[in-house]
């Protein structure tokens, strides 16, 4: 008898780093669980892409701020699939408000903060105890470098950095029981989202402080994702990674202070 596939759930999987996600996934072998909050359609076209490159996978709705969505998701798929092996963490739950903290209203501030959050805990409540009921499961948080900016994006920041801590605590309380939890960090990744935020001069900003040449790509993000998630990467726990393809180094590297130390 064949092993059964290992099911992936990945939140927020319908465009973007989710996407891409998804359908590296797929590739890998994966049945791949595309949640969605809202568009259908996206989610449905990943799932059809996934499948007409061999693979397996289905869309499931639920909008992961609400914690009885959560449930009944994560309860049809271990009535599907009897397992769930890796969680993505990825769904931006509230778009975030690039605006100066002074001017931030609290419902603004705390809706960022507190989406992002929701998203992480409702999911992570409901996957953890069967992943360590069964000894063994991954989940990756995706997080952004944006958690050690400052200026303008206070509430985007302090969302993400909120979200890096907790994902300590998880990977503290489910290590013993074999599960892997670690968090990936970005800088920006060029996709639909990034596009209306990121105008020519910072676009080149970036890219000349990237060791590609480039900004980062979904198809990027989503490799390192997939790899954090597999087995291999077993000896890294309760990290956040950062991937910004150099930015941070070469940023120092470019200082007018680089002069002295070299």
């Amino acid at each position: 008898m064949s092993e059964p596939r290992r099911v992936a759930l990945i939140s927020g999987a319908s465009r973007g780093i989710g996407a891409a996600t998804a359908r590296e996934m797929g590739r890998r072998g994966y049945h791949v669980v595309v949640n969605y909050r809202e568009n259908t359609a996206a989610a449905e076209g990943v799932v059809d892409d996934i499948e007409r490159a061999g693979g397996s996978a289905e869309a499931r709705q639920a909008d992961v701020r609400d914690g009885e969505q959560v449930g009944e998701m994560v309860r049809k798929v271990y009535a599907d699939h009897d397992r769930i092996d890796v969680l993505i963490c990825n769904a931006n739950t509230v778009n975030p408000q690039f605006e100066p903290l002074l001017s931030l209203s609290w419902d603004t501030f705390i809706g960022k903060v507190g989406g992002e959050l929701a998203g992480a805990f409702f999911l992570t409540r409901n996957v953890v105890p069967e992943m360590q009921r069964r000894g063994a499961g991954r989940i990756v948080y995706i997080s952004s470098t944006a958690a050690d900016w400052v200026g303008s994006v206070a509430a985007h920041s302090t969302a993400k950095a909120a979200l890096n801590t907790f994902s300590r605590h998880v990977a503290a309380a489910a290590a013993e029981h074999g599960v892997t939890v670690n968090t990936v960090a970005f800088a920006t990744v060029a996709t639909e989202a990034s596009a209306g935020v990121l105008d020519d001069e910072l676009r080149r900003y970036t890219e000349e402080r990237s060791v590609l040449g480039r900004m980062l790509t979904p198809e990027d993000a989503a490799r390192t994702v997939v790899a954090v998630a597999e087995e291999s990467f077993g000896a890294a726990v309760g990290q956040v990674i950062r991937v910004d393809a150099g930015y941070d180094v070469l940023e120092h590297q470019l200082h007018s202070t680089a002069k002295f130390y070299r």
